[in-house]
């Protein structure tokens, strides 16, 4: 803990050497974070990603971040790492408490990420608005134990704000998840418009749309 405090008050660039020296941290020369409180058990950085002041990321086995990828201001990031003396999710012996941000990924800002089980998202895609929530975990009331199941977002989505999306779920790619909306199992149709509680495909979209051929991830 001590090094962790110490760390966080250093100036980015002294920062960034101690994080790498004391935590074993990866992080590329142009990647950048703000004030914010990110300490999972491994951390990678690529060539231009950021996160943003006020966020938290911990009680995670790892964040990946690839090239271009964000994390916006006032994020809350946690999980339940692996190799606890806790009885919970000893059944799953293969779950991973990480969050993975593909190319050009982005999550905007006062979202709530459980990353319990892992949380992947797809190139290119947005988590937009602000208090979304992306829960891996929950009760098992048939075993009555604590279980839980990976998210999936896939490239070129858009996820708007206030969402609740479930462990197991899964948004494919070139798909808009609708504000408010609660997603709560893996769908398998690209090019649709989700939406409703819980999310069902209400129209399709057109291939040819700009926002599924972007080469970089801000959007003007």
């Amino acid at each position: 803990m001590f090094l962790k405090v110490i760390s966080f008050f250093l100036p980015w660039s002294l920062r960034r050497r101690a994080l790498q020296k004391w935590f074993g941290y990866q992080i590329h020369p142009t990647a950048k974070i703000g004030l914010a409180w990110i300490f999972p058990k491994k951390l990678i950085m690529e060539a231009e990603t950021r996160i943003d002041h006020f966020s938290v990321a911990i009680h995670l086995d790892e964040i990946q971040m690839e090239l271009g990828s964000t994390i916006g201001r006032s994020n809350w990031i946690t999980g339940f790492p692996v190799g606890t003396s806790s009885p919970h999710f000893r059944h799953q012996p293969n779950r991973k408490a990480a969050l993975l941000l593909k190319r050009y990924a982005a999550v905007t800002k006062k979202h709530h990420l459980d990353c319990t089980n892992i949380i992947e998202i797809g190139a290119y895609a947005t988590i937009a608005g602000y208090d979304s929530q992306f829960l891996t975990h929950s009760i098992n009331i048939m075993d009555s134990r604590q279980d839980s199941a990976p998210i999936k977002i896939g490239d070129y989505t858009f996820v708007g704000t206030n969402v609740v999306v479930l462990g197991g779920a899964v948004l494919p790619d070139r798909c808009v998840l609708g504000a408010k909306s609660l997603l709560n199992k893996a769908h398998s149709e690209c090019l649709k418009l989700y939406g409703g509680v819980p999310a069902r495909a209400l129209s399709n979209l057109s291939p040819e749309a700009n926002y599924f051929h972007r080469e970089t991830g801000f959007v003007e």
